[in-house]
């Protein structure tokens, strides 16, 4: 059928199992056709078509409420709730969000761009549910990586000990973004290959009822033969011993098998846990042999090849450059220890794990247990480097504060994706670290304006031993400069003039650096002289260029790609106010006090006034009217 032709999901009630599989088949070619140009989380996607068709026809949205974990995977949601139409525009500016959004649809109950809160926000649902006295189902649908999460494991303590009526969908493909690491990962390799345990227990307590009952000694003698089986059939019964009654491994392609244990789900009283077995990438051949997660969210790509339609540029990516830097250093260094939660793909240290081993840990989505398990490292004088995105270490704000600054510990962030980052929208727009990090006691925190002093700011934190630093680095490639053979360390601290000028001075860094010197150059034909600094460090500022700038009344202007908030303008403006500096003029550009949604970074950029024509209209009303030469 015509997928954009879907209005709701109400049509799916009447549809044969035979039309279930054709549409399936329409809606994956369609994810293909469409990603193809917009590209997107296909992998995700293609895996959980039966799946979400399953839960539509079973359950009556937006009544009933699903709640999609992450949130990547829920393009079929979107076309089955009438948005198909829309998808030529996903991650697009202003287009269709690539994750729910409430304002959207009245059937986004709940907005995720983060992984494992699903949980908690369906036990948040559930319990209103009970006060307010209605009967609508609970549906959270959790990825098994996100089940590693921290939040998602407290969230069954809780559900399973208050008893509420919640089905958890654990959509279990054996991949988060890369394969997934870690002791309840080996738990549900063991309940996949366990079979349906469930309907085993159901009918031993059957046959035992038929027995003519002696006594209360034969009915306990019942009961620990039924919990012994439990046990033989599940190995540690984990989400048993939570509270929740365990359903599966249900086959997640299988419509007769899903219909049979959804509707059973639903007459079971308490939480249940249906654990639905699913194959990420099913029916496109490149992403279903993805083994690393390449194809978990991409770019367009060529749909009879595979191959990726990426610019041809000579520059290596961030990422890269960050992380083989990093890998170069610890041939001579064994003190450096390589962390990542769950992003050893993207964070571009598949490299390092080769050749170290034994010094790289993924510890998969547990971003604040990858922030204390650096701490600990750093007590015992390693190096621990935590490869960590941006929009990720806000989840591990208060390990950061109180397990490494507090104590001062040697830990060396890698800030990735610092700064806007497009497709990915709100959820991920990096722009809260300066803010959230600057206040921090005892933490050093700098950008650089290229990749070159990148790879020197590698070996500058490496170098460093007085306490935590901090570098973060944009999304995307480096402006492809000349690189240094040998590695220096940049003194903590210290700026750098990369223009010199007399009417005004902009202070930057990372990736305003280009727009800043773009718009000098300008003003320059205008008779405007502007100095362009390179603020390297965030953290500590250059205090005696300050003093200098300050003292010679310059008018100064602070750019950054980031929240204005606490940034880095608000620090001139502090420093400015505690030296008696109280007549200069600065003015700060930067990220507003609103969250940015997606686009492509040059159209948020246009949006928020932060350009280089816009730079130079605010240099125009900063400074004095220049007479113009005869």
């Amino acid at each position: 059928m015509d997928v954009t032709e879907i209005k709701d999901p109400r049509f799916l009630k009447s549809l044969s199992k035979e039309q279930l599989v054709q549409l399936s088949a329409d809606i994956r070619q369609f994810l293909i056709e469409k990603l193809s140009r917009t590209g997107g989380h296909i992998g995700p996607n293609l895996g959980v078509v039966e799946l979400t068709i399953a839960l539509h026809k079973v359950f009556d949205s937006p009544k009933d409420k699903l709640l999609w974990d992450v949130g990547h995977q829920s393009y079929v949601h979107k076309i089955l709730t009438g948005r198909a139409q829309a998808f030529d525009t996903l991650r697009q500016y202003k287009g269709l969000c690539g994750f729910p959004k409430r304002s959207e649809s009245e059937h986004d109950v709940w907005e995720t761009g983060h992984s494992s809160t699903s949980l908690s926000a369906a036990m948040g649902m559930a319990i209103a549910r009970d006060l307010k006295g209605t009967n609508e189902y609970i549906v959270p649908i959790i990825g098994d990586g996100a089940l590693t999460g921290g939040m998602a494991l407290e969230a069954l303590n809780h559900i399973g000990h208050e008893k509420k009526d919640i089905i958890v969908v654990l959509n279990d493909n054996e991949m988060s973004i890369a394969p997934n690491v870690g002791a309840l990962h080996n738990v549900l390799g063991r309940l996949r290959t366990a079979g349906k345990y469930q309907w085993v227990k159901d009918e031993l307590e059957m046959l035992l009822k038929k027995i003519p009952a002696v006594g209360g000694k034969l009915a306990a003698t019942a009961e620990r033969v039924k919990d012994s089986l439990k046990y033989l059939l599940v190995s540690g019964v984990f989400f048993e011993e939570l509270g929740f009654t365990y359903l599966g491994p249900v086959n997640g392609h299988d419509f007769d098998d899903l219909f049979e244990n959804l509707h059973y789900a639903k007459k079971i009283k308490g939480p249940v846990l249906l654990h639905v077995i699913t194959k990420k990438g099913k029916g496109y051949h490149p992403a279903e042999n993805d083994k690393i997660g390449t194809w978990h969210g991409t770019g367009p790509y060529k749909i009879e090849t595979g191959d990726f339609l990426k610019p041809v540029d000579s520059a290596p990516s961030w990422s890269e450059l960050i992380s083989e830097t990093v890998r170069k250093l610890a041939r001579t260094d064994s003190r450096i220890v390589a962390i990542t939660p769950a992003m050893p793909v993207g964070s571009k240290l598949e490299g390092f794990a080769s050749e170290f081993p034994d010094r790289m840990y993924d510890v998969g989505i547990a971003e604040q247990h990858a922030t204390t398990l650096a701490a600990g490292l750093a007590t015992q004088g390693m190096k621990p480097f935590l490869a960590i995105y941006s929009t990720f270490l806000q989840r591990a704000y208060d390990q950061v504060v109180h397990d490494v600054c507090r104590q001062n510990l040697n830990v060396f962030f890698a800030i990735d994706r610092a700064g806007l980052v497009g497709a990915d929208g709100e959820t991920h727009q990096g722009v809260f670290d300066i803010a959230f990090l600057r206040h921090v006691p005892n933490l050093v925190l700098m950008m650089p304006k290229d990749e070159n002093e990148g790879q020197h700011m590698v070996y500058t934190a490496i170098q460093y031993d007085d306490g935590p630093i901090a570098l973060r680095f944009p999304r995307g490639n480096g402006l492809g400069v000349k690189m240094d053979e040998e590695l220096r360390a940049i003194p903590i601290g210290t700026w750098e003039v990369l223009r010199d000028g007399r009417d005004l001075a902009i202070l930057t860094f990372g990736t305003t650096i280009p727009m800043a010197l773009e718009a000098a150059e300008k003003l320059a034909k205008e008779n405007v002289s502007v100095k362009v600094v390179n603020a390297r460090f965030l953290k500590p500022m250059d205090e005696a260029m300050l003093h200098e700038l300050l003292e010679s009344s310059m008018p100064l202007l602070t750019i950054e790609e980031a929240a204005l908030q606490g940034g880095f303008g608000s620090a001139v403006l502090e420093f400015a106010h505690d030296h008696g500096y109280h007549q200069s003029v600065i003015q700060r550009m930067g990220i507003p006090d609103r969250f940015i949604e997606h686009g492509s970074v040059k159209e948020l950029l246009q949006e928020i006034g932060l350009t280089t024509a816009h730079v130079v209209d605010r240099v125009k009303t900063m400074i004095p009217k220049k007479q113009k030469r005869a």
